[in-house]
Formats: structure tokens, C-alpha cells, sequence
């Protein structure tokens, strides 16, 4: 029987975000410290845990043919893979960073500096494209320490929220590129893999465009019904079915759970009551 290797990072924030994201579309994976590989029940994969910097290598080789890896990384490598879904999570933004209060006005700040940085080819390709001649300096790990140890005069790395430059008085100037985890693929998988393959995708499609939404019941006077109606569209428009009690009804929709307390206050203002919320386990459109 065919089955799928799909290759993740072995620890880490995304490697819990990729376990959660694989659990929630139906897969049984047992957890064991220090393990290498995996099969899941549920569905014909083995997951391969692996340093986030091997992995594109891995899977543009076919050892992998699926992997859950940040943009930044795919880019970083140059690596000749197929991006088939972006997941959501994970996001962030390689940027360029300098100490405070360090002058600085614009990219020609670092002509002829030294910039240290775990992304050397993208930031090469930066510079070069914005025609500044600065020396790249490669360090892995605490990068942001490097110019308060004099071996840089800036630095570019990952940003999230933020923090880590605040805590070592550094200000982000540049962004490079924004970043977030994507599932992707080898770019010569046989059919019965791509069919595998378009299976998973279907199942996090759905578990994803869950996440984004929630489902909503409440109770509406049929004499505000329009007006609720025009707050609560749904996928197509709402479910209305009538109660017990004369000149009442029981609306149910779907909501974005970006808009969800806009949503939740107009109906209130609109008349509804008992409103009730509830998390949407799988989407299927």
C-alpha cells in the first residue's frame, strides 16, 4: 500500500503547531521522546521529525515527499519544491535591525558595514537588488547579540512580535519578507502519492476554514427577522425554524471568527437573545 512521508520540524513552536494541525484532520501519532519517525493511524503517512534546516534538501531528494516548512527556510535554501497550501501559523518577517539610536536613515547606512545574520543567500539577494555593498557575516543562533559585541553593525533576522529586539535595543528598519508555514511538496511525486497528497490537502482545508469560523444558534422575534437575516448571511443565508412560542424563531448560521463581536453586538442591538456559540470541528465546502 502507498504511503506518504511527510517531514516536520523535530522540536520547536511549529513542530506543536504541525502536530495539532495533523491530530485535528483525523490522524492518530503516537508521541515518543526523542523519535526520528512515526507512522500515523488514519491515514497511509509517516512523519519524519528532522532539524528545520535539512528538510528542504530531504525533500527535494524524495526522502520526504510532503514537508511543513516556513517560507523563510524554502527561500533560504533556493530549494526546487512545490508550495501547495499556505497553513496560517507560524508567521513572521526576516527583517534588517540596528542598535538604537544608531543614526540610521536608509539602506545606504550599511555600505561598506558588516551585517550578521543565519540568512545569508536572502539577504545577499536584498542588498543586491537595492544596490548596497555590505559584508554579510553568518552566525547561527543570537543573532541580535552581534552588534553589541562589535561584529556587526546591524543585523537580519526572523521578527515576530518584536520582543527580542526591544530586549537587546534593537530597532527594526527593513522588512525582507514575510513568512508562514506552507505544506510543500516534491516536485516528482507518482500519482498514487499526489493522490495521497490531494487527500491530506482536503482534510486541512476543511480542519483550517473550521478554525476561521463559528457557528452560531439564537432566538429572534419574527418581527426583527430581516434585520437579522442582513447581520447573519451564513454560507449561503441562515437555517430558520420556528419555536413554540408565537412570534418566534431559532436562527442558525456560520460567522467569521474575525468579525465574531461585531457580529455577537449588532445582533444583540437587532433583538436576538440566547444567543449560543459553538467551535466548528471540520469546514467542507
Amino acid at each position: 500500500m502507498t504511503r506518504l512521508n511527510i517531514a516536520i520540524q523535530k522540536s520547536g513552536r511549529m513542530h506543536d503547531d504541525c502536530m495539532v494541525l495533523l491530530r485535528d484532520c483525523g490522524l492518530r501519532i503516537e508521541t515518543v521522546s526523542d523519535q526520528l519517525k512515526t507512522s500515523a493511524g488514519g491515514f497511509p503517512l509517516d512523519i519524519l521529525y528532522l532539524r528545520n534546516g535539512d528538510i528542504p534538501e530531504y525533500l527535494q531528494d524524495g526522502v520526504a515527499d510532503i514537508a511543513i516548512l516556513g517560507e523563510n527556510t524554502v527561500i533560504e535554501k533556493g530549494s526546487r519544491v512545490t508550495g501547495l497550501l499556505p497553513l496560517g501559523f507560524s508567521k513572521c518577517r526576516l527583517s534588517i535591525a540596528v542598535p538604537q539610536k544608531s543614526g540610521y536613515e536608509d539602506l545606504r547606512f550599511f555600505e561598506g558595514k558588516r551585517i550578521a545574520t543565519s540568512y545569508p543567500r536572502t539577504l545577499a539577494k536584498y542588498l543586491r537588488d537595492k544596490g548596497v555593498t555590505a559584508e554579510i557575516h553568518q552566525i547561527s543562533g543570537s543573532v541580535e547579540i552581534a552588534p553589541h559585541i562589535g561584529l556587526a553593525d546591524g543585523i537580519c533576522d526572523l521578527v515576530s512580535s518584536g520582543n527580542t529586539l526591544f530586549q537587546n535595543k534593537l530597532e527594526e528598519k527593513e522588512v525582507i519578507l514575510h513568512s508562514q508555514a506552507w505544506v510543500y511538496a516534491n516536485n516528482e511525486l507518482d500519482a498514487d502519492k499526489k493522490a495521497l497528497v490531494d487527500q491530506l490537502l482536503f482534510r486541512i482545508k476543511a480542519t483550517l476554514e473550521a478554525r476561521k469560523n463559528k457557528y452560531i444558534l439564537l432566538n429572534a422575534p419574527k418581527a426583527s427577522l430581516d434585520k437579522i437575516i442582513s447581520i447573519l448571511p451564513g454560507i449561503k443565508s441562515p437555517t430558520i425554524l420556528p419555536l413554540a412560542i408565537e412570534g418566534w424563531c431559532s436562527v442558525h448560521s456560520v460567522i467569521p471568527e474575525k468579525e465574531f463581536w461585531e457580529v455577537i453586538d449588532a445582533l444583540k442591538q437587532a433583538g436576538a437573545e440566547g444567543i449560543l456559540v459553538i467551535p466548528i470541528e471540520k469546514m467542507v465546502s
